[in-house]
């Protein structure tokens, strides 16, 4: 049965657990399993502190091309980059070596059955005007923002994206009261999951701070600007322009966790507007901390000694890759021996040396330095004698008889770096095993649904120049993006039949072939009457008992993820649509029952062009079954096993077992991962580069300015 991202199940935990403490998820100091924090070239002469330095005044560039116009934390945008710990504290968060520890809770408790996490929070925590924070704080605010009246909502930039019945309540189909979320006490907040799943990663986003309730009611459009705003962390706003500075000071109603590190030295921090010249703001002291963002600033501060030795760099949790298309077309590409060529004759050393002037580092698996899954993945190396033999077993010496082969690449107003890539690619095949190749470019949101969705309709066989990535701590994050493919049907591992048959489900809103058996959602008149539902209820009937069946017949871990604890069964689900439209009083309210049984049944998309299927349909969930090959099994279970998780650590090996079959069989292709290189003045340290899919600068409350 098809696992679906946001609604998969997971194991259950046996016993209860008590953390206080930190929670190590993986470091990035130096020494054993740490992803190095920075690594400083050999100093020359350096450029002088600024005057502003000394006065413990920092000055730290705002992402470039973006601006701040709110600091809500419910919306994505730039805000969420200071939001999360600096100027907004939540239950957990992130210390200055990018380990998950204890912010406002003191720790929690996990029910036995992994779904509830009960939160005890500290008692000396204050907001900026002197107020307690309170468990009260944390519902308010996230309830605020599952509203229905909040469409702009983004709940997945949260722990909301996995609280139980989130996503029901922000549509308008449950009440309030069956949301997993209960205050016990001023000072106890429970959660409860719609599966077993670690949280603790997620209650480190900006969408998972607390809002001063009293402050919010009370300025209900503007409570976030400097007159009315109000900070649980290290620093408060003294001044916000909208696409303009944000100034920041020290909260001093601020404690602090015991134990920790909780800020830096910083008495104020100018947040300004990403500028097209860094390096030279920088030189011209006009910003203390900048991200250098281009190969030619890069190779300007390596020959430059007076700023060389302030330039740092950092890993993103991000891999550049090739990813195979699932063209519906007939391809050589079928067969493993030729995916495998392909990978074993790239060799990335010339791609990151070339292409990315060195801002990047070489990897043929879905890890950096220090990610908990890289001690375990196992990936194909560079071989290009191999790679000739193995294209030669396959019937193509020296690739004679080989068709073109399609590189797909982001256009170069989205993503500056993904033809070059394919260039560079297409130039190494083409030298190392006789293989043609053509390069077609899409726009952002082609390639999006290429990247992110199922097969696509007029795609010919070859790779994608992907992008995989990961928003936080999460057990899904753990492939950083290289699992994709596992979501949807007809992807990796599957016969061009396969891919063929479901190719319809992708490219249009109904599937036509269902459409014919079921009846059109799209006329007003259809499933009115009862008549009318005639073949969805047999389809229901079947395809329910031919899934659970299917379901009773896997090992028993397997079991436990499929059906989820306090989760409804199908026929209850099925039976809760029967009664909406037997309750229903006009036409129109029974044809809207009828889709909705239509859907449940039936494949459909959200919209034309590859964006992904309602994966979670019966007919698909029994075609998916009935059709998968073991290994495809193996790998949707995996992914279900390792995403749902309540331990980063103990689902890294699963994780790990998924990308490298992946790899190995030429599905996915690692190139390189990314790195942020950056200036930090002399007498400022503590600038943290943002690992994750936003980049740029966060967690900037651990900065210092002179030592003070």
């Amino acid at each position: 049965m098809p696992i679906s991202r946001k609604k998969a199940a997971g194991l259950a935990l046996s016993v209860g657990v008590m953390a206080t403490g930190v929670v190590v998820l993986f470091t990035r100091g130096d020494g054993e399993g740490g992803v190095p924090m920075t690594s400083k070239q050999v100093p020359a002469a350096s450029i002088s502190s600024d005057a502003s330095v000394s006065n413990g005044v920092v000055r730290i560039s705002a992402p470039t091309g973006t601006s701040l116009t709110s600091l809500d934390p419910s919306q994505w945008g730039a805000q969420i980059l200071v939001d999360q710990g600096t100027i907004m504290e939540g239950l957990y968060g992130y210390n200055q070596k990018n380990q998950i520890v204890p912010k406002i809770a003191v720790g929690y408790k996990l029910s036995n059955n992994g779904l509830t996490w009960t939160f005890t929070l500290r008692k000396d925590a204050r907001w900026s005007n002197g107020q307690p924070v309170t468990a009260q704080d944390f519902y308010y605010a996230y309830m605020r923002q599952m509203t229905p009246s909040n469409p702009n909502g983004q709940l997945w930039l949260s722990v909301l994206n996995v609280v139980k019945n989130s996503y029901a309540y922000h549509a308008g189909t449950v009440p309030a009261s069956a949301v997993g979320l209960k205050v016990i006490n001023n000072y106890t907040l429970q959660i409860t999951t719609s599966s077993p799943h670690y949280i603790l990663g997620d209650l480190a986003e900006a969408g998972s701070m607390p809002i001063n309730e009293q402050v919010a009611k009370a300025h209900p459009t503007n409570w976030f600007l400097p007159p009315y705003f109000v900070s649980d962390a290290p620093y408060t706003v003294k001044s916000f322009q909208v696409n303009g500075p944000l100034i920041l000071v020290r909260n001093p109603k601020y404690v602090g966790h015991p134990g920790e590190v909780n800020y830096g030295t910083a008495k104020e921090i100018d947040v300004l507007p990403g500028t097209s010249v860094p390096v030279e703001d920088f030189m011209a002291n006009k910003i203390d901390v900048t991200t250098i963002g281009s190969t030619s600033d890069l190779q300007y501060v390596k020959t430059h000694p007076q700023i060389i030795s302030q330039m740092h760099k950092a890993p993103d949790y991000g891999i550049t890759y090739l990813q195979y298309d699932n063209s519906a077309v007939p391809s050589p590409l079928e067969k493993p021996e030729v995916r495998q060529a392909i990978e074993m004759a790239i060799d990335r050393q010339p791609i990151v040396n070339d292409v990315l002037g060195g801002m990047g580092g070489i990897t043929n698996t879905f890890s950096v330095p220090g990610w908990p899954t890289g001690k375990y993945e196992s990936g194909l190396s560079t071989n290009i004698a191999a790679a000739k033999q193995l294209l030669a077993k396959a019937g193509y010496p020296n690739g004679k008889g080989l068709p073109t082969i399609y590189l797909y690449a982001e256009v170069p107003s989205s993503n500056p770096q993904s033809v070059p890539v394919a260039e560079a690619v297409q130039e190494e095949l083409q030298q190392n095993l006789g293989i043609q190749t053509k390069i077609v470019q899409l726009n952002s949101t082609d390639w999006g649904n290429m990247t992110y969705g199922g097969p696509q309709k007029n795609i010919q066989p070859g790779y994608n120049v992907a992008v995989g990535g990961t928003n936080n701590l999460d057990p899904s994050s753990l492939n950083l993006g290289g699992d994709q493919g596992i979501y949807w049907p007809g992807t990796y591992g599957y016969s061009l039949q396969f891919v063929q048959h479901v190719l319809p489900w992708y490219n249009t809103p109904y599937d036509p072939a269902s459409i014919k058996k079921y009846g059109d959602p799209n006329n007003p008149n259809e499933g009115v009457q009862w008549s009318q539902w005639s073949a969805l209820v047999t389809a229901a009937q079947s395809d329910i008992a031919y899934i659970n069946k299917w379901t009773s017949e896997q090992p028993a871990q397997w079991r436990a993820i499929l059906n989820p604890p306090g989760s409804l069964s199908l026929t209850q689900q099925w039976n809760e649509i029967v009664d909406t439209w037997k309750q229903a009083k006009t036409a129109s309210a029974k044809h809207a029952a009828y889709v909705q049984a239509w859907k449940f049944v039936a494949p459909y998309s959200e919209g034309s062009g590859g964006g992904g299927i309602n994966t979670g349909s019966l007919d698909v969930q029994v075609y998916w079954d009935k059709n998968e090959s073991s290994d495809v099994k193996n790998w949707r279970m995996w992914q279900a096993e390792y995403q749902n998780s309540p331990s980063m650590f103990a689902s890294a090996s699963t994780a790990a077992k998924l990308m490298t079959q992946l790899i190995q069989q030429g599905y996915t292709i690692p190139l390189f991962y990314g790195e942020t290189y950056y200036l930090e003045r002399s007498g400022v340290t503590g600038a943290q580069p943002n690992p994750w899919s936003w980049g740029d600068f966060y967690q900037m409350q651990y900065l210092s300015a002179n030592g003070r």
